[in-house]
């Protein structure tokens, strides 16, 4: 396969950290270009990775005609806005979580979705410890599958930080709790119909703190979370099943090119390295390119965020809301 030729919006620490190491080391992706608000921030990081070209505004790399596909980390507010502005100049979109603010935010981007290909970059999608325990649960080791419990949490109360500024998108829902219902519907395979949320606000930043929620999927399955930005580091994901319980101890930020495990009942079964990250932008590449259907795409995102929006209304209601998907 050609290799596809990307170029990155931005110096985000989640695009030097993780993801654009993984797609260098793919024969499958030719990373060409990084751009930034200032030349110099580009040239800094283009120095650091050895990208060979930089621009210094996300325009004139959405406007180079070399560049095939763009990988978007920018802020939360600004996904749609340069989403729309790369697909419109012709270029595939792999867009970070979460795709937008909200599911209307999100149906944006259909006016274009059938020209490129866009899609949300969940990694724990492409984790072979997430698809070994689809194949469990396809193969009824645990019974059927009832109840997801996870747990995400971490500590971060600086101002400065723009996980913690409300306006553009911060907070635990948006920056986590994301994972915790998206692995929900990767298990259960379907569309929750209806959400609870109960949110703790920090009184200075205003962003939720602490949000914890409950999906129904229908009868007999679903989701209990709890997401924090401010409580010690640690997460989990336990699936319950009528039979056993399948634990994936590290469920959503395994160890990048290594070894993972998982338990199932009382055996654990260890899983061989694996860089996430490299999978996920070499199953677009190949999206791209017309080798391989797209797992997942514009729809599933709006999906998803229609489920954050029944969880943000939950919070003001107070009550249950139900789920409305209209991809």
């Amino acid at each position: 396969m050609k290799p596809v030729v990307w170029g990155v919006l931005g110096t985000a620490r989640i695009g030097l950290n993780k993801v654009l190491p993984a797609m260098q080391r793919s024969p499958l992706i030719d990373l060409r270009g990084i751009a930034s608000r200032t030349l110099s921030a580009a040239e800094t990081a283009a120095r650091r990775l050895g990208i060979p070209q930089v621009y210094g505004s996300y325009e004139a790399l959405i406007a180079d005609p070399q560049i095939e596909a763009i990988y978007n980390p920018l802020p939360n507010h600004l996904h749609v806005p340069l989403t729309l502005a790369a697909a419109r100049a012709g270029k595939h979109v792999l867009c970070e979580k979460p795709i937008a603010l909200s599911a209307g935010e999100a149906h944006a981007l259909q006016d274009v979705a059938g020209r490129v290909r866009i899609a949300e970059a969940f990694m724990v999608r492409h984790h072979p410890q997430w698809q070994r325990v689809r194949e469990l649960l396809h193969s009824g080791r645990i019974g059927i599958p009832r109840a997801v419990q996870a747990v995400f949490s971490y500590f971060n109360d600086n101002p400065a930080d723009i996980r913690n500024q409300r306006d553009i998108g911060g907070g635990a829902l948006y920056d986590i709790g994301c994972y915790a219902v998206v692995v929900a519907r990767y298990v259960f395979e379907a569309e929750p119909v209806r959400a609870v949320a109960l949110v703790d606000r920090d009184p200075q930043l205003h962003i939720d703190r602490i949000t914890s929620g409950l999906l129904d999927f229908g009868p007999g399955r679903q989701l209990s979370f709890t997401v924090s930005t401010q409580c010690c580091p640690h997460q989990r994901v336990t699936v319950l099943g009528t039979r056993g319980c399948i634990e994936v101890p590290i469920p959503f930020n395994a160890p990048q090119g290594a070894i993972s495990q998982i338990r199932i009942d009382d055996s654990v079964e260890t899983l061989p390295e694996a860089d996430q990250y490299q999978r996920m932008a070499e199953d677009f590449s190949r999206n791209v390119r017309g080798e391989q259907a797209p797992f997942w795409g514009l729809d599933d995102a709006i999906c998803q965020m229609a489920v954050i929006d029944a969880l943000w209304r939950s919070e003001r209601s107070g009550t249950w809301e139900v789920v409305q998907v209209t991809a």
